[in-house]
């Protein structure tokens, strides 16, 4: 099972995927005690279909909405990066963003997309998960890896464990039934990205927990790819 205790950094590539994915085990984390930080890789500016939206005003949509939603889930912090959405590439410069912000906060549970979702998957997806994986082992371990950030007075930091969310064979399930609510009220802050109804979205959403749910033996459950990180 996952770490009882420490910071959950949860890296994400646009605002939305944290409630989507992962959204009931974030609120029961905090419910439980722990600090949880979000990183949104990209300011999701071409997530629409609404023609009279301009990409900038997308971005200031789509952040205050990833605010609102933040607070539902009593989220502590929200680190932008402000990417262009469809925009992310396995960069040194995006390497060292994610690798910055682990080593501040210092998290003993990262949480990400599954970046190897078969045939069809968002680029960015795929991007987040790969390099946020890159960056937790080895770069943010190894004091060589991004020397600079020593002179503001960040420090190597082993991560205990990745949780990779939306995999294709999860094989750790967390019991999502009490905060599923909560999950569903952050979601659908994000307005300008629900197609549907609430009532139509949110008995989709119950329908695919339930059927997590039935794999770990729980009404509803949130699945995940955990990936222990040898010291």
């Amino acid at each position: 099972m996952s770490e009882s205790d420490g910071t959950v950094l949860v890296i994400t590539p646009h605002p939305d995927d944290a409630e989507g994915g992962a959204g009931g085990s974030i609120a029961k984390w905090v419910k439980e005690g722990r600090k949880v930080v979000l990183v949104v890789c990209t300011n999701g500016d071409k997530g629409t279909s609404d023609r009279t939206l301009t990409p900038k005003r997308l971005a200031e949509i789509r952040e205050k909405e990833q605010a609102e939603a933040a607070k539902v889930l009593g989220i502590a912090e929200v680190v932008y990066l402000r990417q262009p959405d469809q925009g992310l590439e396995d960069t040194a410069e995006f390497r060292e963003k994610l690798v910055r912000q682990i080593r501040k906060h210092a998290p003993s549970t990262v949480v990400t997309v599954d970046p190897d979702r078969p045939y069809i998957r968002h680029r960015d997806h795929y991007m987040c998960g790969r390099v946020t994986l890159d960056a937790v082992f080895p770069y943010s371990r190894d004091h060589l890896a991004f020397p600079e950030h020593g002179e503001d007075g960040l420090e190597p930091h082993k991560v205990r464990e990745v949780l990779l969310f939306r995999p294709e064979d999860p094989d750790m399930y967390i019991d999502i039934t009490e905060t599923f609510d909560l999950k569903m009220d952050a979601l659908y802050r994000h307005a300008s990205q629900m197609g549907s109804p609430r009532e139509v979205g949110e008995q989709r959403s119950r329908d695919r927990a339930a059927e997590v749910g039935k794999q770990a033996g729980v009404e509803l459950a949130e699945g995940f790819k955990r990936i222990e990180i040898w010291r």
